[in-house]
């Protein structure tokens, strides 16, 4: 009798820890899921990029700083998202949204610039990656918390550090960013 009993708890634990080690590898994959949605929509947003600025720049020459400092962030964003490195792609994809609201904000100055065909459609393409990009990008922040939940914890704070599995990044607008644009010194 004390032995059924023994057995019985045994196979409890090692069922639990089956079922908590699929779990966990539910949710890491899941996590992995949601990052490959939000790399295609910032892939798609860096396509964009450069065909954005060659349909600017003839309009916006007074704005070549601007412009160059676009590219340059498209660049290392690119770079971090190539290198499987979210928390820099994150932090750098941060300020690519501000300098695209800024280039469409100084946009409005150039009347020749605002009835581009070519520009009308590249900004309504911009807009629609923005958007499918942040509902990714909620999705990939709700994948991460419910993954963070789960390995800390029980019983996945027990498991987790066996299985090499660690908190995952989730995706922050910099406090500098929170901010509304100075539309004066923008316009200045």
């Amino acid at each position: 009798m004390d032995l059924a009993i023994v057995l019985g708890l045994v196979a409890l634990l090692v069922l639990g820890g089956f079922l908590t080690y699929n779990a966990l590898i539910a949710r890491k994959n899941q996590v992995e899921n949601a990052l490959g949605a939000v790399e295609a929509y910032l892939k798609k947003r860096h396509d964009l990029i450069p065909n954005l600025v060659e349909a600017v720049k003839r309009y916006m020459a007074h704005e070549r700083e601007l412009l160059e400092r676009l590219v340059e962030l498209r660049e290392k964003a690119s770079m971090a998202l190539r290198e499987g490195k979210p928390e820099e792609d994150f932090r750098l994809e941060g300020e690519l949204s501000r300098l695209l609201a800024q280039v469409r904000l100084r946009a409005e100055a150039y009347p020749d610039l605002k009835a581009s065909q070519n520009f009308l459609q590249l900004q309504a393409a911009l807009t629609e990656v923005e958007d499918s990009l942040a509902a990714a990008r909620r999705f990939y922040n709700q994948a991460v918390t419910d993954y963070n939940n789960a390995i800390e914890q029980l019983p996945g704070r027990l498991l987790a550090p066996l299985m090499g599995l660690g908190r995952k990044p989730v995706f922050t607008v910099p406090e500098e960013e929170r901010e509304r644009p100075d539309l004066g010194k923008l316009f200045g």
